[in-house]
Parts: C-alpha cells; structure tokens; sequence
C-alpha cells in the first residue's frame, strides 16, 4: 500500500498518525471524528453519508462549472455546502480545499474579479472529494473487504461433492 495515487490513498503508520490514511502527504479523514459522527448519528449514519455523496457529487459539479464560466458569486454556496459536510465526517483536507474556494469565490465577488487563482483548487477538489468519499465508504460499509472462507457456506469444498480431494 506505499503507493501515493489518487485510487491508491497510502497509509501512514507512525506512533502519532495510527489508522490515518494519507492523501498527497496528508491526511484525508480524521478517524477520530469519523468514529464520533458514526456514534452520533447512529442508524442514521449510513443515510446522511448518502446525502453525503449526492449533495458532494452536485457542489463538486457546481464548482467546475462555476470555474468553467468564470462565476465567482457560483463558487461560494456549493463550496460552503461541501465544507460543511466534508467537516461533519472528519473530512479535513476536503473541507480546507472546500473553503479556500469559497475564501476566493468570496472575495472576487467583494472585488468584482475572476476566480482565476481558485483554478488550482478547484482542480485539485474532484480527485480529493473521490478519493476521500472511497475512504468513507470502505469504512462505513459493515461488508468491507472480508475475505470468502474456502467450502464454506455456499461454497463447493476443492475437489467437489463426491471426489477424492
């Protein structure tokens, strides 16, 4: 897992950063507060994530197009909507990347200017939203990566019924 890609989050180990995975050399959930939004929401927990997906997958949109059409005032709603969200689950990186947008979106609206410095941003949101929403999902998922016991339930043993092994 050492590799440092977008699908390929890396995980970092050391004493202070146990269960951390890393994104672009930082972290991009905060367990921590993932663990206690989990026990907070309780059996709602697995719908808000869903909103959490939808509302992100659109302000994620919203933002590009916003970008495309040099619309500063387009910028600031979608990005304070996913920085909230991304915050509620620990989502730090997102929620930073989030505001910076919305910082700049902000006040080019003030200046009466282009978003041109939020580009960079901007470009950088897709991947980081992706890759941190595959995260939060792994996590959440009561299914995740459990492995199929050979002849178990189900399943033929080797060699089959009936035949020598």
């Amino acid at each position: 897992m050492g590799s440092n890609t977008l699908n390929e989050p890396s995980v970092s180990r050391g004493p202070m950063e146990e269960n951390r995975v890393s994104f672009e050399g930082s972290t991009l959930v905060d367990w921590t507060a993932f663990s206690k939004a989990r026990a907070e929401l309780g059996a709602g927990f697995v719908r808000i994530l869903g909103y959490f997906r939808e509302d992100g997958v659109k302000s994620v949109a919203s933002i590009e197009a916003a970008m495309r059409a040099a619309n500063a005032a387009a910028l600031v709603i979608p990005a304070h909507t996913l920085k909230g969200e991304a915050r509620q689950f620990g989502a730090e990186p997102l929620a930073a990347l989030a505001e910076h947008i919305e910082t700049i979106g902000r006040d080019c609206v003030e200046k009466q200017d282009t978003p041109d410095q939020a580009l960079e941003h901007v470009v950088k949101l897709r991947p980081c939203f992706e890759a941190t929403l595959s995260l939060l999902e792994r996590e959440a998922n009561p299914l995740k990566e459990r492995r199929p016991v050979a002849g178990g339930f189900g399943r033929r043993a080797p060699g089959g019924f009936g035949r020598a092994g």
